[in-house]
């Protein structure tokens, strides 16, 4: 299984260099106007395909049973949507006096106000075995946070492109993204011992529709002859990525596992996956929708694009020592616990 995991998630990867090469060699196909018309199928269509399956797919029924641990959901909420941007924005005020591209830096921004991810927080706390309904839990109702939250901490932190007015971003967030939300989640209830039993690939599906938007993204780019990208400040924004993330990590960590915390070690590892990473899938449609009409769009998008590829890459290496970790704190938390056992006469 985790062979086959590792399969799927380096074919999205590869998928996001080989479609950005594609539009590189042949921009025309994607561009507005162009044959693939992604005004309408990527505007409309493909955001919408995408939040309809995430509808379909997110199993609401076992949210309840992790709505008790309150405390753990703060954490995880503030930490991603208040700490993770205003502290990126303040990072941000010192990397602006660098020659770093500022197209890429606001990326850097756009980052921090992301919603966490679906499934790649989930599949490694799970893997590490730490606590999945917890990760289940955030992901799910961060996503729906996000809906609303990650288009105002765009809007505070890096204002709109003025081409797009506020009411038609949130009409058209609504309508692509709330919309077949429920939708999906209507359908489900119908049809769940259908999706139970045949468990259709909606993470491929998604990816592939992701695929197309970024694709697209990337055409109007590489059609337009005023974006240059240097290499320089690329290799420097993987580097801040990676550093971003691994420092992130240690400060859940060290916040998680304080004396009187309240988190048990499996909750811990919930706790670091799902504060640190990010979403591209609701994070693409997002910036497509509130940075419309920006030539600069797919700059924005490439801190994300690495971003995503990192998380994975930097969770799935670290998952073997969080998981001796864990083990080895419960163990000597039970040691502790025991002497306390009252005995029964």
């Amino acid at each position: 299984m985790g062979m086959l995991e590792r399969l799927r998630k380096e074919w999205f990867i590869l998928g996001i260099v080989l479609v950005i090469t594609v539009a590189k060699l042949e921009p025309a196909f994607g561009v507005k106007g162009g044959p693939l018309k992604p005004e309408i199928s990527i505007t409309y269509i493909a955001v919408s395909t995408i939040f309809f399956n995430s509808g379909l797919s997110l199993k609401t029924e076992e949210l309840t049973s992790a709505l008790m641990h309150v405390k753990l959901h703060l954490f995880v909420q503030i930490f991603t949507l208040v700490f993770f941007p205003t502290a990126i924005w303040l990072f941000l005020q010192l990397l602006s006096i660098t020659p770093i591209n500022e197209w890429l830096l606001k990326g850097l921004q756009t980052v921090g106000c992301m919603p966490p991810p679906v499934s790649s927080a989930v599949i490694l706390t799970k893997a590490v075995g730490g606590n999945e309904a917890a990760a289940i839990f955030n992901s799910a109702f961060g996503s729906f946070l996000g809906i609303v939250i990650t288009p105002l901490l765009l809007l505070l932190f890096l204002g709109s492109s003025s081409s797009v007015p506020f009411t038609s971003i949130f009409s058209q967030l609504f309508m692509t993204v709330v919309v077949p939300l429920i939708i999906g989640q209507i359908v489900r209830r119908y049809i769940k011992e259908w999706l139970e039993r045949k468990k259709p690939p909606f993470g491929a599906i998604s990816s592939c529709v992701l695929l197309m938007i970024i694709y697209t993204t990337f055409c109007d780019t590489f059609s337009n002859p005023n974006i240059d990208l240097d290499k320089f400040s690329l290799i420097i924004i993987v580097f801040i990525i990676f550093s971003i993330q691994l420092g992130f990590m240690l400060l859940t960590f060290f916040f998680s596992t304080r004396q009187n915390s309240g988190f048990t070690p499996a909750d811990t590892v919930a706790i670091i996956f799902c504060s640190t990473h990010k979403s591209l899938t609701l994070g693409i449609p997002m910036l497509k929708i509130v940075f419309e009409g920006y030539e600069h769009l797919s700059l924005i998008s490439v801190p994300l694009l690495i971003y995503h590829p990192a998380q994975i890459l930097l969770g799935s290496v670290l998952v073997p020592t969080i998981k001796s970790w864990m083990i080895s704190r419960q163990k000597a938390l039970k040691l502790t616990k025991q002497p306390k056992m009252p005995v029964k006469v």
